[in-house]
C-alpha cells in the first residue's frame, strides 16, 4: 500500500543554526581530496603530500566506532587525523551505517539482538555495482536505532568538532524491500532528515555533509523527497554531496543532479566523489568514460561542487601510487 503523502516540512520549525565552515566553499575550482575508503591515512602519505591534494576522506563503520553500547573508540580517527595534520592536510570522517557485502553487518552487536531495535539491520538487494550480491542498511526508520546513531554523532562532535574538516553522512540510496516489517518510505526519509538535522546541531565548526543520490520509493522527485531535503539543507546549513560524479548519467539526471544544479551557490558545501566504481561509467554524450577534465568541469559547472573526493585509482593519480601506497 502506498504511504500517505508526506506533509510539507515546516522549515521555520526545523531551522537549526549551523556554524562556520571548516573548508572553503564556492571556489572557482573544486579542491581535490583523496577518498581512502577504510584505509588508514598512514598508507597514503606520499600521495597526500602532493601539492594538489588538500586532504582525505576515510570511512569508519558504526561498529568500529561503538564496539559496545555507549563505549566509543575513536582511536582510528585520532591516528588518521594525526597523520593528516603532520602533512598539513584536512580530514573528512564518513560514518558508515550501510554496507555492500553479505558478511558486512558492521553495526554494534547490541543493535542486532535487542528487541527494540528490530534486528538493527535490513537487507539490501541489487547492491555491489551490478554484482549478484547484497548488503545491509541500519534501520534508521526505527526511532530506537536512530537514537543510538545520534548518540554516536554527539560523542563524535564532543571530541572532534572543529578538529576535522567535516562529517559525511552516508548516501540516501538504499535498496530495501518496501514490504519489510516496520519500513515505510516516509519513515525512511524522515529518519535521514532527522539525522542530518541532529548532526548540524552538534557539529558547530566542522561541516556536515549528507550524501544524497536516490531515495527509496522515489524517481524524478515523485514524492518530493529530493525537493524537501534540498530546501532543508539550505535552511539549516547542511552540506550535500554524493558518491558518484557521472556526467550525463541518466539515472542521476532523473534524481539528485538537477537539484544540485538548481541549488548551485545556495548550499553550504557541495562535496562530490569519484569512487572506484565511478570510473566505469560511460558518458552517454561521448560513448566513452569521462576524463578527469570532463569530470571536474561537470562537477564545477553543473553540480556546483566545492571539492571532489578522488579514488587513488583515478588515472591521473595512479602514476603516483607506489608499492604499499607509501
Amino acid at each position: 500500500m502506498r504511504d500517505k503523502p508526506l506533509r510539507p516540512i515546516r522549515l521555520a520549525y526545523l531551522l537549526l543554526v549551523a556554524g562556520s565552515s571548516a573548508v572553503r566553499a564556492h571556489s572557482d575550482t573544486p579542491a581535490n581530496y583523496l577518498f581512502l575508503g577504510g584505509s588508514p591515512v598512514s598508507e597514503w602519505k606520499s600521495l597526500l603530500s602532493r601539492d594538489d591534494i588538500a586532504g582525505a576522506q576515510v570511512v569508519y563503520t558504526w561498529r568500529s566506532l561503538e564496539p559496545s553500547e555507549g563505549r566509543y573508540d575513536f582511536s582510528a580517527i585520532e591516528r588518521d587525523l594525526g597523520e593528516a595534520e603532520k602533512l598539513h592536510r584536512r580530514l573528512f570522517v564518513q560514518v558508515q551505517d550501510r554496507f555492500f557485502q553479505p558478511a558486512a553487518r558492521n553495526v554494534p552487536g547490541y543493535l542486532l539482538t535487542r528487541p527494540e531495535f528490530d534486528g538493527g539491520l535490513a537487507k539490501q538487494d541489487d547492491t555491489g555495482e551490478g554484482r549478484n550480491s547484497y548488503g545491509w542498511v541500519a534501520k534508521q526508520w526505527n526511532p530506537a536505532v536512530r537514537t543510538r546513531f545520534q548518540a554516536l554523532l554527539s560523542a563524535l562532535a564532543k571530541q572532534l568538532d572543529g578538529r576535522v574538516a567535516g562529517i559525511n553522512l552516508p548516501e540516501s540510496a538504499a535498496d530495501v524491500d518496501r514490504k519489510a516489517p516496520g519500513f515505510s518510505c516516509d519513515a525512511y526519509f524522515r529518519g535521514e532528515l532527522e539525522n542530518a538535522g541532529f548532526a548540524v546541531k552538534v557539529f558547530h565548526r566542522s561541516t556536515v555533509v549528507q550524501y544524497i543520490n536516490f531515495w527509496p520509493c522515489e524517481w524524478n522527485d515523485s514524492r518530493h523527497y529530493m525537493l524537501q531535503f534540498f530546501d532543508f539543507a539550505v535552511a539549516n546549513g547542511v552540506g550535500l554531496g554524493g558518491p558518484d560524479i557521472a556526467p550525463g548519467n541518466k539515472a542521476h539526471m532523473k534524481n539528485a543532479y538537477p537539484f544540485f544544479h538548481r541549488y548551485k551557490g545556495r548550499l553550504k558545501l557541495v562535496a562530490m566523489a569519484v569512487q572506484e566504481p565511478t570510473l566505469t561509467y560511460v558518458n552517454p554524450a561521448t560513448g566513452k568514460r569521462s576524463s578527469r577534465e570532463e569530470i571536474t568541469a561537470f562537477a564545477r559547472d553543473y553540480l556546483g561542487a566545492d571539492l571532489i573526493f578522488w579514488t587513488p585509482q583515478a588515472p591521473w593519480l595512479r602514476s603516483s601510487v607506489h608499492s604499499k601506497h607509501q
